[in-house]
C-alpha cells in the first residue's frame, strides 16, 4: 500500500491570474433593481392572494351601498348618481389602499429584511421604488374592479377607453406620489397597526370632505372652501373631466403639481429616515 501524498501548495499568482481573467456582470441599474423589487411585491400577492380582498372586495361594497343608499336622497335616481359616483369611488378604492405601502414596509422593517436590502450592492431607493412600482397593480386592479361594476350599474363614460385610460394613469400618478407619505410613516412608527391608524386619520377627513359623493355647491360655504382646496376633491374633478371626455382642466396641473410636491417632500424624508433606521 503507497503512502498518500500531500496536495501541492497553491500559488499565490494562480490565485491572482483566476481572480484577474474572470468577468464580472455589469452592476444592475436604478430600474433594473426597482423592477426586481418590484417583482418581489408582486410575488406577495402570487403566494397570499387574500391580499387582492381589500382591493376588490371594498370598493364593490363602498360603490353598491352609496348607490342604493344615497342615490335616490342625493340625485333622483341611482341611474343618474351613478354617473356622478363612480368617477370618485374609482380614486376613493385606490387612494384608500395605498396606506397598506406603509404597513408592508413596517413589517419588513420589523423582520429584517430591510437590513438585507441595505447590505446589497444596488441603488439606495430601489427597495422602496419597487415596493410602489409592484402596488401599482394592486391599485390598477382596484381601479377596474369598481368600474366594471359601475358599468354593470348603468355608469356610461363619454369619454370612452382613451378618457378611462387616461382618468385612471393620471390617479396611479398621484397614488405612487401618496404612497410617499405612508413609506415615510412606516419607517417613523413603530408598528404596522400604528402605521394604518395614522394612515386612516389622514385619509378618512380628505376622502369624505371632498366631492367624490355630493356636489361641493351644496356645502355650507367654509366646508366648500376646504373642499375646493383638497388634493383629493382636484384629482376626482380630474378624472370626471377625463373620463367624461371634458378635456384636460386645471385640475389636471393641480394635482400633477400635488404629485410632485408629495414626492419632493416625503420621497426625500423617506430616504433620510431610511438611512437611520436600525
Amino acid at each position: 500500500m503507497t503512502a498518500s501524498t500531500a496536495p501541492a501548495p497553491i500559488r499565490n499568482s494562480a490565485i491572482q491570474e483566476a481572480i484577474a481573467s474572470s468577468i464580472r456582470p455589469p452592476a444592475p441599474g436604478p430600474l433594473s433593481t426597482s423592477l426586481t423589487f418590484g417583482w418581489r411585491a408582486m410575488l406577495k400577492i402570487k403566494h397570499i392572494p387574500e391580499q387582492l380582498l381589500d382591493v376588490t372586495l371594498f370598493p364593490v361594497m363602498f360603490t353598491l351601498l352609496f348607490t342604493f343608499l344615497f342615490g335616490g336622497a342625493i340625485a333622483g335616481s341611482t341611474t343618474d348618481y351613478v354617473q356622478f359616483l363612480v368617477p370618485g369611488m374609482i380614486v376613493q378604492s385606490v387612494l384608500l389602499i395605498t396606506m397598506y405601502t406603509g404597513m408592508t414596509l413596517r413589517t419588513d422593517v420589523e423582520r429584517g429584511v430591510f437590513d438585507r436590502f441595505r447590505s446589497l450592492p444596488v441603488w439606495r431607493p430601489s427597495p422602496i421604488v419597487g415596493m410602489l412600482l409592484g402596488d401599482a397593480v394592486r391599485f390598477a386592479t382596484a381601479a377596474t374592479a369598481t368600474g366594471l361594476l359601475g358599468l354593470a350599474l348603468g355608469w356610461r363614460p363619454q369619454g370612452g377607453l382613451s378618457g378611462v385610460a387616461l382618468g385612471v394613469l393620471l390617479l396611479l400618478v398621484f397614488a405612487f406620489s401618496l404612497g410617499w407619505v405612508w413609506t415615510f410613516l412606516g419607517l417613523v412608527l413603530r408598528s404596522s397597526s400604528a402605521v394604518m391608524s395614522a394612515s386612516m386619520m389622514v385619509m378618512m377627513p380628505l376622502t369624505f370632505a371632498s366631492n367624490i359623493f355630493v356636489d361641493p355647491a351644496t356645502m355650507p360655504t367654509w366646508l366648500r372652501a376646504f373642499v375646493e382646496l383638497n388634493p383629493v376633491s382636484q384629482v376626482v374633478t380630474s378624472v370626471r373631466d377625463l373620463v367624461n371626455g371634458i378635456g384636460i382642466g386645471p385640475e389636471v396641473g393641480y394635482s400633477l403639481t400635488w404629485a410632485v410636491l408629495l414626492v419632493a417632500a416625503f420621497g426625500s424624508l423617506t430616504m433620510w429616515r431610511y438611512r437611520r433606521t436600525r
